[in-house]
């Protein structure tokens, strides 16, 4: 069937932030046709995380870019594409993703990093790195409306490079996919890439949000023999031990610290720890809740604020190590592909992670259920 809207403007509508911390609007806006190497995407699927709660309330004064469509993580099908488009087609099915691969730059050529020097995570970047300009626009065309992580998924319709689109199989299910788009895999990927962790080690974890509860779920597969979850609510605990947490712990019920209890129960410490809560004494606990000689914690938690990394230089010395981690080493369009069809086949179970399901003039709504910790993840229907 002829697609009529093919470099056309299209008019739909669209959650736009306008303010910190302000509600949602939910707008009818116009989307610009892609240009050279861009894709436009029909949005089926969207889900909203951290990132997007911080950036929503204006957490990093930096980042105050209004109006900007946020919404890194979703999944839909490819409505047209640029002239120089060859390696997707309308009509694919797709993953959005906010950290991309442009294939050509020296990162990308690296083996060792899945940084890419044109498309990778820029927080403060608002425009399409094409040509500096917008695809977004209000109804009237009088006022730009910005991007937001290379992405913008709070909009039924929103153009992306080519380099931050994954194309999945067309029998995989949309709504549980959009959560590839960055929790699952960022913290799945943390311990099969970046940590590489392998049976019969342990591992403990700062922070049991999506991204930490994904760890563990990692961690399961892998065969670890100790998971060790922390976290300051007791309501997360039950979701925690069916993602593969063997023991928990409260900090606010320890007289001593988290990483002295680490320690003690793991038997000197654990192989691998994760920081996913973006607190700066949860990182220094974590480094010292590792094992001496060979103890390696991986920085996951988002630090909006300019802090100062909260380990001695002398520290190091004891063998302990402390690596950052994006996306969870995933290389976007060359080794998503292939995760997602682990997750199809059960190697991570994405139903777990999903606690509510709502069409998307609720987006308000999900995003308070997120401020007041009630859900891991809320998938909109568009």
């Amino acid at each position: 069937m002829e697609n009529k809207a093919a470099g056309k403007v299209i008019t739909c509508r669209a959650a736009v932030a306008r303010g910190p911390g302000l509600p949602l609007a939910i707008e009818e806006v116009q989307v610009d046709p892609p240009q050279g190497t861009e894709v436009r995407v029909r949005i089926l699927f969207t889900s909203i995380c951290h990132t997007d709660l911080s950036a929503w309330k204006g957490e990093n004064e930096a980042e105050r870019v209004y109006p900007r469509i946020l919404g890194h993580e979703a999944t839909g099908v490819i409505e047209s594409v640029g002239e120089g488009v060859t390696c997707l087609k309308e009509g694919d099915h797709v993953v959005p993703i906010f950290h991309g691969e442009c294939g050509e730059c020296a990162y990308c050529l690296h083996p060792e990093t899945n940084a890419c020097e044109k498309f990778g995570i820029d927080p403060m970047r608002k425009t399409m790195p094409r040509d500096g300009s917008v695809r977004f626009w209000s109804k009237d065309r009088s006022e730009p409306i910005f991007h937001f992580l290379n992405t913008s998924t709070f909009s039924e319709y929103t153009v992306m490079e080519s380099s931050c689109i994954v194309k999945i199989d067309r029998r995989f299910p949309l709504q549980k996919l959009c959560l590839v788009s960055c929790g699952v895999s960022t913290g799945v990927g943390a311990v099969w890439n970046t940590a590489d962790v392998q049976a019969g080690q342990k591992v403990a974890i700062f922070g049991l949000g999506a991204v930490g509860l994904a760890v563990a779920a990692g961690a399961r597969a892998r065969g670890a023999s100790q998971i060790i979850g922390v976290d300051i609510n007791p309501n997360k605990f039950d979701k925690g031990k069916n993602m593969g947490i063997t023991d928990f712990i409260n900090s606010r019920q320890l007289q001593e610290s988290v990483s002295e209890e680490i320690v003690r129960i793991s038997g000197g410490g654990v192989d691998y720890s994760f920081e996913c809560s973006g607190n700066l004494q949860a990182l220094r606990e974590a480094f010292l809740s590792t094992h001496n000689g060979w103890g390696l914690t991986v920085l996951l938690g988002v630090h909006v604020k300019p802090d100062t990394l909260p380990i001695h230089p002398m520290e190091l010395f004891s063998g302990r190590r402390v690596e950052g981690c994006i996306f969870g080493g995933f290389k976007g369009k060359t080794q998503l592909p292939d995760f997602a069809v682990q997750c199809v086949k059960g190697a991570v179970d994405l139903d777990q992670f999903i606690t509510h399901e709502l069409p998307f003039e609720w987006i308000n709504e999900a995003l308070q259920l997120l401020v007041d910790g009630k859900s891991l993840r809320c998938v909109l229907s568009l």
